[in-house]
């Protein structure tokens, strides 16, 4: 059976003021997923002080290398000392802003298993990919690109994230049944570990959308941005995947 997880990515927001009033005003009473935070880096500490046991810690990038010469670059083992438990990998403005290639995001998924971290991969298309018919072609590949490195076997320990690039912050979703194609895709890409791997939805995530996502069955629950800012939204949604 899948625990439903929806993640936090708080994106380059916030402050110590707002993680310590985001926790105060947080209430997650009828909850029972799992509920990942993944604030900016400075912010790790406080986060894993105010979260306790309700929440886990994760990490929104680190590096490919174990350590060495990599000036602002962060380290699994890094994460690891501040009780991080999951990081984001490939998330598309990693890919888009920053070149970030599948290759490259395959190298940091492997160094955050390695180091003893659960990644979360995050997959999608563009706009102009998706009206061309390509959405499939172009998650596969990325796929591709991280089984080609971490092998078959790197699934098991792992999250999946799709979020379709042409959703992200524009307040445009996908539809349950667009949504569901892909997450039965990807199911089906990951051989033996799709029936326990989770794969998440991403992409303008709101209370008022997410139940009729979660409701798919191939939907194990979200990687939130915008709405995982406002507590009583993200409170919301938490308790929707169940």
């Amino acid at each position: 059976m899948r625990i439903p997880l929806v993640a936090a990515n708080w994106k380059m927001n916030g402050s110590r003021e707002f993680a310590e009033q985001f926790f105060s005003a947080l209430n997650l009473d009828g909850a029972s997923c799992e509920v990942v935070v993944c604030p900016p880096f400075p912010y790790l500490p406080l986060v894993a002080e105010k979260a306790g046991e309700m929440v886990a810690l994760g990490a929104q990038n680190l590096s490919e290398e174990v350590s060495g010469a990599f000036t602002g670059e962060v380290s699994a083992s890094m994460l690891l000392d501040w009780g991080v438990r999951y990081a984001i990998v490939g998330h598309s403005e990693r890919r888009s802003l920053y070149g970030e290639s599948s290759e490259q995001v395959a190298r940091k998924f492997v160094a955050a298993q390695t180091a003893g971290l659960t990644p979360i991969l995050c997959v999608g298309e563009s706009r102009q990919e998706r009206e061309e018919g390509r959405t499939l072609e172009v998650i596969g590949r990325q796929l591709q690109a991280v089984a080609e490195v971490a092998g078959s076997d790197g699934w098991k320990c792992s999250v999946i994230a799709y979020e379709p690039v042409w959703a992200i912050g524009t307040g445009v979703t996908a539809t349950p049944e667009q949504a569901q194609e892909v997450h039965r895709f990807i199911r089906g890409r990951l051989g033996d570990a799709g029936a326990t791997v989770r794969i998440l939805y991403g992409g303008s995530v709101k209370a008022d959308n997410a139940e009729s996502l979660f409701t798919q069955v191939d939907i194990d629950g979200a990687l939130v941005g915008g709405a995982s800012l406002k507590a009583e939204e993200f409170a919301k949604i938490c308790r929707a995947a169940d």
